[in-house]
């Protein structure tokens, strides 16, 4: 975002409040804001989806966090007498509402240790910021309602609103798919959504939180075996390779094409129900908290009660 609203981009170099953000004096805060609005939900988390694998991504409330980490070494060698290597990270916060505020922090190069070798690093560390902050505006439903604001603005054509926000982010790296797919559109009054339709999204991720009466609307389609407990699980739904996953689990159920596999329930769990699966090509994450040992599940609730996208139910016995 080099480019983008330059008149009214700044740096605060001395204590400052910004939406509660409260940066150290001396820290770098650079703050760009965004004349669009950014509200509604499934939009807030299309941004975490479409962006997952090109940077470590999280939210919290209003807020989206987008982390990048990168590498410095003081001389090419590895093997060479004196030779350091420390991996540093740039944080941009993107906090939503009304307008959309991206805002970065640079720490000083003291915070991660005896680094003083490293070279320019708060010209990189701005760079970085930067090139997320025009990433996501390229690649993210954002892009679309940047445009749409040029087209109203500026009385520009699509192509040319386009074209303008091309050259507003020339850091951008190009990410495929991670626009929002279309929200499903809501069954007529008084009927219901065909439970056989949900395995139609092409790419699998659907938002939270998982529907409770699934067992009502799903087969089971498959019985998987754990290999470490011998365990049968039972799965829900069609399933389409590891595109497309459904629902495992009758006690502890886990909707899969929900899971991000940010591994929550898996630490929450007192007595280790959950473990590790991989399932590659999966687009909201590929490997899941595996159910394997769900008949010592004692009811807690405490992993459906972690578990940041609302993919987990748990049946506690009647």
């Amino acid at each position: 975002m080099s480019l983008l609203l330059k008149d009214k981009v700044y740096t605060i170099q001395s204590t400052t409040t910004k939406r509660g953000i409260y940066p150290l004096h001396s820290y770098k805060l650079g703050l760009y804001r965004l004349p669009i609005k950014l509200e509604d939900q499934y939009e807030i988390d299309s941004i975490v989806a479409g962006l997952k694998k090109t940077f470590v991504m999280d939210a919290f409330a209003d807020r989206v966090y987008t982390t990048y980490y990168w590498k410095e070494e003081n001389m090419p060698d590895p093997d060479a007498s004196g030779y350091k290597q420390i991996e540093l990270q740039i944080q941009v916060e993107v906090v939503t509402g009304e307008v959309v505020d991206m805002i970065y922090q640079i720490y000083p190069v003291e915070k991660y240790g005896d680094t003083l070798w490293v070279k320019d690093y708060r010209k990189k560390a701005d760079t970085n910021a930067k090139m997320i902050i025009d990433t996501i505006l390229r690649n993210t439903v954002l892009a679309d309602k940047m445009v749409e604001h040029l087209v109203k603005t500026k009385n520009l054509s699509q192509e040319e609103a386009l074209k303008e926000l091309e050259a507003m982010t020339p850091l951008a790296q190009i990410v495929p798919n991670a626009k929002p797919k279309p929200k499903p559109a809501s069954p007529p009054p008084g009927q219901t959504a065909q439970a056989e339709a949900e395995p139609e999204v092409s790419s699998g991720v659907k938002p939270g939180p998982i529907d409770v009466g699934f067992k009502t609307k799903l087969k089971v389609s498959e019985t998987f075996t754990a290999t470490s407990s011998g365990n049968k699980i039972k799965i829900f739904g069609p399933r389409k390779g590891n595109e497309v996953l459904g629902i495992w689990g009758e006690v502890v159920s886990v909707d899969f094409d929900i899971c991000i596999g940010d591994g929550a329930c898996i630490d929450a769990c007192p007595v280790k129900v959950y473990e590790w699966a991989e399932f590659p090509g999966n687009p909201s994450s590929e490997k899941k908290p595996l159910m394997a040992r769900e008949p010592d599940c004692i009811f807690c609730l405490a992993c459906e009660n972690v578990c940041p996208v609302q993919a987990i139910k748990i049946f506690t016995k009647g």
